[in-house]
């Protein structure tokens, strides 16, 4: 083991950082993650907050634990000013009414020194109202719900006696909306009731984004986390929602801030996002719903859910998520040898002699993953950083900005030299009209969005 510090040097004019003296294992994933924190400092909007959504402390019955110093140590690696909201895991000791859990987080947030804005976690079966305003009263700035892990529906009378709570003391709901979720239409419906309450949806809401984005288009106080494991939900997000309603989240332990900032930053470089919307997502946004203010007036999407792909980085991103998949799947404990394959897989795909304009990104990605397969097969302690490796190549593969307009060009040319030798085509058929009409249509939306 060795003391490693990451490159120093500041996000912008922030002053961040991105440099903490932290216990890594001996070689390579401080050379290969080099590459991913320079990034991340130039991606970073200059002045402004960063506060990670979504995180947790304490000990969770999936056998994951974290505790104060170690996440200090994490929000460190991004800035040492970096802040967190904070909520308890799904505690073995959570009865009755999660007050021991809620107990410890709001003593470890008085301990951090103003890093850390501790939410309540309730349990909408066990005394909601009570706990909320006992917490509250104790100096929680939020509430936490977790639908799954709790076994609850929105139409139920608690969740909306905990909506009267916030709307109330004036505070955010932040609320699971991850896998395992059945259809969140009885939540779409409760916060349309409640436009006053602020909500953050965590984890891209992938339980059910589309139907949310869409029906709570309207809803004034509406945000969206982005602690997500796949980075296509992410990108996706920005296609469904205004970068005004994006924040970023980490789900520590699960994930790093580190890792989850630069997912979430190169997500917002390909939708073109400037630095005034990118330090919103950084920080802003979910600092004013802290303080109680509405978000940033919302602005239309700024990305197409139409998207040129490079046929290589999406099969590349594929195989990195069924890696993840694999390794999480076998635990608790992870198992990173399971995650193997995909990691070879993806790296025999960085191997095309052909890669066209993916080329660059294919060559880093591959680093990436050959320090990720050295670490995968070492000690089960590197595994973490294994993870950190195979979710940041992913994150490139899924955000990586294609200039497609050679490649196009020259499938033209083709398709013009075909039509030339090719009999001709008979279209008396009204079906036949159809498909060529809606063919030229889409080709003429394409040539759009690359102009």
């Amino acid at each position: 083991m060795s003391k490693v510090r990451h490159a120093p040097g500041g996000a912008g004019a922030s002053g961040a950082s991105l440099a903490a003296t932290t216990t890594l294992p001996e070689g390579s994933f401080e050379s290969a993650y080099a590459s991913v924190a320079a990034e991340l400092r130039e991606l970073m909007p200059s002045g402004g907050a960063v506060i990670d959504a979504h995180t947790h402390l304490g000990a969770d019955e999936d056998g994951q634990s974290l505790a104060l110093d170690r996440l200090i140590e994490y929000l460190d690696q991004v800035d040492p000013h970096a802040r967190a909201i904070v909520f308890p895991l799904h505690d073995p000791d959570r009865p009755p009414a999660y007050r021991v859990p809620n107990d410890r987080v709001l003593q470890w947030a008085a301990e951090s020194e103003g890093r850390l804005f501790p939410f309540c976690r309730l349990d909408p079966a066990d005394d909601p109202v009570a706990e909320a305003k006992r917490c509250l009263a104790l100096g929680a700035r939020g509430i936490k719900l977790h639908p799954r892990a709790q076994s609850f529906g929105f139409a139920d009378a608690a969740a909306d006696a905990i909506f009267r709570v916030a709307r109330e003391a004036g505070v955010p709901i932040l609320i699971h909306a991850g896998r395992g979720m059945p259809p969140m239409t009885s939540l779409a419906d409760l916060a349309m009731r409640y436009p006053d309450v602020s909500l953050v949806l965590a984890h891209a809401a992938i339980a059910d984004q589309g139907m949310l984005a869409t029906v709570l288009a309207d809803h004034p106080r509406v945000v969206y986390d982005t602690s997500c494991f796949s980075t296509l939900d992410v990108v996706e997000l920005f296609a469904r929602v205004p970068a005004e309603r994006i924040v970023f989240g980490s789900d520590t332990p699960y994930g790093r801030p580190v890792g989850g900032l630069f997912q979430a930053m190169r997500a917002a470089a390909y939708a073109r996002l400037g630095h005034t919307e990118r330090a919103l997502i950084a920080g802003g946004t979910i600092t004013a719903l802290l303080d109680g203010r509405p978000p940033a007036t919302a602005t239309p999407p700024r990305l197409p859910q139409v998207r040129p792909a490079s046929g290589s980085l999406a099969r590349i991103n594929g195989y990195l998520l069924m890696s993840f998949a694999a390794t999480v799947s076998a635990g608790p404990p992870p198992d990173p040898a399971r995650g193997l394959i995909g990691i070879q897989l993806a790296r025999a795909a960085c191997r095309d002699p052909d890669p066209g304009a993916a080329r660059s990104a294919l060559e880093r990605i591959d680093a990436l993953l050959a320090a990720a397969e050295q670490l995968t097969l070492g000690t089960r302690e590197q595994a973490p950083h294994a993870l950190e490796l195979i979710m940041s190549a992913s994150a490139i593969a899924a955000t990586e900005a294609i200039d497609h307009t050679t490649q196009a060009t020259s499938l033209d040319l083709g398709n013009q030299e075909a039509q030339t030798h090719a009999p001709t085509r008979q279209t008396n058929s009204p079906k036949s009209t159809v498909r060529a009409s809606h063919a030229d249509s889409f080709a003429a939306h394409l040539h759009s969005r690359q102009g």
